[in-house]
């Protein structure tokens, strides 16, 4: 199951070389690994009421193109593994509407923690329930 979020790039997002920062598309992934998250059946609430989350341990993302102001783009992300209930890859996409141009790709792992010590854990079942059905092979 893939998600998609679409952004606008307004004036707030440009940098001083005129073009989107390179944080805010990071800020943007974030956002639609929440947002695909919630939509599966795991919120931040649910997160904390179960006392576990998935935490991000590697990140790398990949710029092709510079966006600007007013570029309307799409966020894609999936999810593509659960290694041995511990380790979990999220991989997103993100175009511009506006010119049809590929704007970035990245990965991210991540790996289960304990809330009350941020120490790993194997993922409680409902977590394995709800990401396992969701892989996109």
């Amino acid at each position: 199951m893939r998600y998609r979020i679409a952004r606008t790039v307004d004036a707030s997002a440009i940098d001083g070389l005129g073009h989107t920062n390179n944080t805010i598309y990071i800020g943007w992934c974030e956002q639609a690994a929440w947002e695909h998250s919630a939509a599966l059946g795991l919120s931040l609430s649910d997160y904390q009421a179960l006392g576990f989350a998935m935490a991000v341990t590697r990140a790398v993302f990949d710029y092709r193109k510079a966006t600007y102001e007013g570029e309307i783009l799409t966020i894609d992300t999936w999810l593509s593994s659960i290694e041995k209930r511990l380790r979990m890859k999220r991989h997103f996409r993100i175009a511009s509407e506006t010119t049809g141009l590929l704007v970035g790709e990245g990965e991210w792992d991540f790996a289960c923690i304990r809330l009350s010590d941020g120490r790993p854990s194997r993922m409680p079942k409902e977590f394995v329930d709800v990401y396992s059905a969701a892989i996109v092979g």
